[in-house]
């Protein structure tokens, strides 16, 4: 799997005010990876996505995934999950995957982008967007509510 880029500026809001990455301080951030940790594994679980074992890492804006998890789409969504998350710029993807497929592609939502017009532009109909939908639950919630440089797990068809 390896390491997928997120845009650290941009993701759903879970860090409350002291688990905010530390600016060049050793000291608080020995105490704050482990809050941000819980914080982004607490968010997994939240949105019920499925493992069979799953650590969360934290290191600066970087998370790194190790554990087990059933499917490839399984170790995709929960990457996405925390890398979709304000604060976090990389993921390192080290989920064992019990049964491997191909990996997923991911596409990155621009400004003016709608799930129609990226299912037009990766299927070659816009109708399939319905597919992308499902393929991002339960991080999206409406096929309606997606915001640029968010990024999506594009499965093939």
């Amino acid at each position: 799997m390896g390491l997928l880029s997120f845009f650290k500026g941009v993701g759903e809001k879970i860090f409350n005010k002291e688990q905010e990455a530390p600016a060049n301080d050793p000291a608080k951030a020995e105490q704050v990876e482990p809050l941000r940790a819980s914080a982004l594994l607490n968010h997994v679980k939240q949105l019920g996505l499925a493992y069979n074992k799953l650590t969360v890492k934290t290191k600066g804006d970087t998370v790194t995934l190790e554990g087990e998890v059933r499917s490839q789409e399984d170790a995709e969504k929960i990457a996405l999950a925390v890398g979709n998350v304000e604060g976090v710029q990389t993921v390192d993807n080290q989920l064992h995957v019990v049964t491997p497929a191909p990996e997923g592609k991911y596409y990155t939502v621009k400004e003016g982008d709608t799930l129609s017009k990226i299912s037009k532009e990766v299927y070659g109909d816009p109708m399939k967007y319905g597919i992308i939908f499902e393929a991002n639950k339960p991080m999206l919630k409406d096929p309606d509510l997606i915001y640029p440089n968010q990024v999506l797990r594009i499965p093939q068809l």
